[in-house]
C-alpha cells in the first residue's frame, strides 16, 4: 500500500506525522496520524491504536490529548485513524446530522445501503490500518487500543472480539450499551439494519455477557458528563463485567466532563496500564 506523506512535526524528540492513503477496506482515501517515540529510532516499539469520538478526525487526540510526552517516555507509538470514511461519493446523513454519517462510523461493518459500500471501519481499524502500519513504521505486533465516546465503544468492542490482537484495552466515557441508548440505535438501525439481534455483535455489555477472554480492561468516567445518563449507560458496563467475572478497572470522577481536559488529565495513566502488558 502506498503511502502520501502530508506532514510532520518534532514532538519530545519523536516525530508526529500525518499520512494519506487509498483504503481497500472502506473504498476511498483515509488519513491517519501517526507518533513515534525517538526509541524507534533504534528499535521496533508497540503500538496503541486510539479511536476517537463523533466528530472527530485524526487530529483531535493528537493535539489535545497532550499524550507524546508519556508515550516518549514509555516507547510507544500511537496510531490515529480518522473517525469514518469520507469523500464526495460516501454517503452521509441526509439532514447533516453529527451523530450519522461522516465522522460518525461507529467502528461497525455496515450491511445495508448507501452505507455498506463505504462504512467498514471494523475491518479497517482490526485488518487494514495494522497491516500498513507493521510494513512501513518501526513497529512491533504488540498492540493495545484505546479510544473516547464512540471511539471507547470501537475500542472495547474491537478488542473483546479480538483478544489474541491486544495486550490490552481502555476508554474515556464509552458508549457502553449502543443497543440501548438514542445514538448507538440510530446509527445501527442505518448501518445494520433492524435486526437488533445482529447488533449485539458491536455492543460491549452484550460482548461481555459471552467473553471468556483474559483482556484487560480500564475506563474512566467523568461524574460531570452531560451524556452520562442517556448516552453512555456505564451502569451497564460495570455490572456485566461483574456477572461475567471479568476484572474491569473502571473509575469515576467527580467533576470531570466529556471534553478533551477530562481525557488529557487522565491519558498518562492510560498509557502507563498498556505499557505494563505491552512489555510483556
Amino acid at each position: 500500500m502506498m503511502l502520501e506523506h502530508i506532514s510532520s512535526n518534532k514532538s519530545f524528540s519523536g516525530w508526529h506525522k500525518q499520512y494519506r492513503h487509498h483504503s481497500r477496506a472502506l473504498n476511498c482515501d483515509m488519513r491517519f496520524a501517526i507518533y513515534l517515540p525517538p526509541q524507534a529510532n533504534e528499535k521496533s516499539v508497540p503500538v496503541l491504536y486510539w479511536l476517537s469520538g463523533l466528530t472527530c478526525t485524526d487530529e483531535n487526540f493528537m493535539q489535545k490529548a497532550g499524550a507524546q510526552r508519556v508515550a516518549a517516555s514509555l516507547g510507544i507509538a500511537i496510531v490515529c485513524p480518522d473517525t469514518s470514511p469520507r469523500g464526495e461519493a460516501v454517503a452521509d446523513a441526509k439532514d447533516g446530522a453529527y451523530d450519522l454519517g461522516l465522522g460518525a462510523g461507529f467502528y461497525v461493518n455496515a450491511t445495508q445501503l448507501p452505507w455498506s459500500s463505504h462504512y467498514r471501519m471494523y475491518d479497517y481499524v482490526v485488518s487494514e490500518l495494522p497491516e500498513l502500519i507493521e510494513q512501513h513504521f518501526p513497529v512491533s505486533d504488540k498492540r493495545a487500543i484505546a479510544g473516547h465516546s464512540m471511539g471507547g465503544h470501537g475500542a472495547l468492542t474491537i478488542a473483546l472480539k479480538n483478544p489474541q490482537r491486544y495486550t490490552s484495552a481502555s476508554a474515556f466515557a464509552p458508549i457502553c450499551h449502543p443497543i440501548a441508548c438514542p445514538w448507538g440505535q440510530k446509527a445501527f438501525t442505518a448501518y445494520l439494519g433492524d435486526d437488533r439481534e445482529l447488533w449485539k455483535q458491536y455492543d460491549t455489555v452484550e460482548l461481555l455477557k459471552q467473553s471468556t477472554a483474559e483482556l484487560p480492561l480500564k475506563v474512566d468516567q467523568g461524574e460531570n458528563d452531560s451524556f452520562l445518563a442517556e448516552q453512555l449507560l456505564p451502569e451497564s458496563l460495570v455490572m456485566a463485567a461483574q456477572k461475567a467475572g471479568i476484572v474491569l478497572d473502571y473509575q469515576s470522577h467527580a467533576g470531570y466532563d466529556h471534553s478533551y481536559y477530562f481525557i488529557a488529565t487522565f491519558i498518562e495513566s492510560h498509557l502507563q496500564f498498556h505499557a505494563q502488558y505491552l512489555a510483556k
